[in-house]
């Protein structure tokens, strides 16, 4: 299903979706007429609270405007209605004469007292008039609607105001035409409404479909007519897209990508199910309060079943058939907007997929949150930089195209964008942040990888190892591996001679540079941490906290001597003078396995205190 019929599709299940012809706008004064045009009162509808924010109310759609002058049917801004706005405003007098125009044009024939009454007030109206205390100063550039006195209704919400709005409507449309999205013949959309609410698009909106150079059009066709869609299926579309963009329970962000998501199904209860377990595939645990805690805790204890290879049937069974998931990535492209990504299939596929994700990113240590999100995982491509004695990630610094792209492999299941993995490389040499997720993405890019291509080591069995490089295994015979262990125990050396407190230790001098080039690094690395911080332990010094007296500080030293000499000989002398970047990442594998996954018997620091981060909000 495309991305428009899949969106026309969700407008009809919209428990509170508005007509057609009919928008949500905001309004924030209503103007009460009485039936011979004169002014009784005017109300102001905005909120009580300190940000006085104005009412959304359905009124008659929107029309679409940019530098030309179009007036709204029953409503607009206060320039359009009035003639007045603020200092900066500009044609003032044309906007207002353009509605009044229309308006008289409109409502000459109309009968209704209510409409009648405006008819009447425009009339009799100038901008002169404007004047407190019957008109607020606060009224300028609002939105502006009109009530008949003594009624409670708005007058566009009369029954002969949505007649004459039906009909208005009806004589701006063009020829009937096989609508591209539905396949019914229909009156097609010339322009399309805009959409709001994409993170860095014009706060007027941005169009998602739209033709205004020649080079964009064929055949001579103009505008809309270039790609034919109806009307109902325009409205529909870009109403159920609106407002998915403004529900922070349909909506996140991800890179530059706005992130809209919603599920297709019967069973309505279904459909908030998948869309809640979606929520923390995509965004991960929020900070809610006590029953969304517990709701996103069954959540993940669902994705870590599902991690562990039990089938959704299992898990959830009403998800498994009958509910469809859509997910779509918009980002701003001057005044349209950009699709990074499209995704749509059955909900099983979705969790499948996820599931896969979490499999080839699961590793020993795990991370405190072994169900992480895309969009943690997306924020460790960006640099890591030090708030207020914190670890944070900027979302704004994510690569736009890198960041759809990962969400992309992740939905479908296919292979991570090639230049993730020499970026997360990159990173941590220029930031020195390895921390937990970084690990498991470099992991799961390299398995991931190396199980398409065919390349996963056997076990003497002959069955493949799905699960290679998950776990510690000091038999590896991988070269890159290796050295990464070799690198954490000569780290280990200096920690133990040394002591926890130093400012700087090899990690933070030599990891990139090892990594990448170990020939000419780690040789004069295992001289000095021989020559020094061994022959420290050995003489029974030490100004490590954990070492308990010289005897202990020799017996640490013969157990590191011991390791790093058994594994410098199935090394031998042979190091390679540069590793590629998926060597690069298995090194780093290497080390952090062997860094964090050992205990205080060799004086190491527990698992527990590896590197933690947290997530700069978005």
């Amino acid at each position: 299903m495309s991305l428009l019929a899949s969106l026309v599709r969700a407008y009809d299940r919209l428990p509170d979706a508005p007509p057609f012809g009919y928008s949500s706008e905001k309004i924030g004064f209503c103007i009460m007429l009485d039936t011979d045009g004169t002014v009784t009162e005017v109300i102001d509808l905005r909120d009580t609270d300190k940000k006085r924010s104005p009412r959304v109310m359905l009124v008659p759609q929107a029309v679409k405007r940019a530098s030309n002058i179009a007036p709204n049917f029953l409503w607009d801004k206060s320039a359009y209605v009035l003639g007045v706005a603020g200092d900066d405003a500009r044609r003032i007098d044309e906007v207002h004469a353009a509605f009044r125009a229309r308006h008289l044009e409109w409502l000459a024939d109309a009968e209704d007292e209510g409409l009648a009454a405006l008819r009447r007030f425009l009339e009799s109206w100038t901008p002169e008039a404007f004047a407190p205390p019957l008109w607020p100063e606060e009224m300028r550039d609002q939105n502006i609607v009109f009530r008949l006195a003594g009624e409670f209704g708005f007058l566009h919400d009369r029954p002969a105001a949505r007649a004459l709005w039906a009909s208005v409507g009806a004589e701006g449309a063009s020829d009937s035409q096989i609508c591209l999205v539905t396949g019914t013949p229909g009156p097609v959309a010339r322009l399309h409404p805009s959409i709001k609410g994409v993170w860095g698009a014009q706060s007027s909106g941005a169009s998602l479909i739209s033709f205004n150079l020649d080079a964009f059009t064929s055949y001579g066709h103009e505008q809309g007519d270039n790609a034919p869609v109806s009307e109902a299926a325009t409205f529909a579309y870009t109403t159920a897209l609106n407002r998915f963009l403004a529900d922070p329970k349909h909506r996140l962000q991800i890179g530059d990508a706005s992130t809209v998501f919603w599920a297709d199904a019967e069973n309505m209860e279904s459909a908030a199910e998948a869309e809640a377990m979606v929520t923390v595939m995509l965004a991960g645990p929020s900070r809610a309060g006590a029953d969304e805690k517990i709701a996103e805790t069954r959540i993940l204890d669902k994705l870590k079943a599902m991690r562990d290879g039990r089938p959704l049937r299992e898990i959830a069974p009403d998800l498994d058939e009958g509910v469809r998931f859509c997910v779509l990535g918009l980002a701003p492209n001057a005044a349209r907007l950009s699709v990074r990504f499209w995704w749509e299939d059955s909900f099983g596929a979705l969790a499948a997929h996820y599931a896969a994700f979490l499999r080839d990113v699961a590793i020993e240590p795990a991370p405190d949150q072994p169900v992480f999100s895309i969009r943690a995982a997306a924020l460790r491509s960006a640099p890591a930089e030090v708030r207020n004695g914190q670890l944070r990630y900027d979302g704004e610094r994510v690569s736009p195209l890198l960041a759809g792209e990962l969400t992309r492999a992740i939905l479908t299941g296919g292979r991570f964008p090639r230049s993730l993995l020499g970026l997360l490389v990159l990173r941590i040499r220029s930031d020195h942040v390895l921390d937990r997720i970084r690990l498991s993405l470099i992991k799961g890019i390299i398995v991931r990888d190396m199980r398409l291509e065919g390349r996963l080591p056997r076990r003497p069995d002959g069955t493949v190892m799905e699960d290679y490089l998950m776990h510690p295994d000091p038999d590896d015979p991988d070269m890159a591996r290796r050295l990464g262990r070799l690198f954490a125990l000569i780290e280990r050396a200096q920690l133990a001679a040394l002591g926890d407190g130093l400012n700087a230790t090899v990690k933070d001098k030599f990891l990139g540079a090892a990594a990448a080039t170990p020939g000419r690094v780690l040789p004069g690395l295992l001289l000095n941490a021989e020559n020094h911080h061994l022959k420290r332990l050995r003489n029974g010094h030490s100004d490590a906290t954990w070492i308990r007296d010289a005897t202990h500080a020799k017996a640490v030293a013969a157990g590191l001597g011991r390791e790093i000499g058994t594994l410098w000989g199935t090394i031998g002398s042979d190091v390679p003078a540069q590793l590629s970047a998926e060597e690069q990442g298995r090194f780093l594998v290497g080390y952090y396995q062997e860094r964090y996954a050992r205990r205080a018997d060799t004086g190491d620091t527990p698992a527990a205190d590896a590197p933690q981060t947290e997530e700069a909000p978005q």
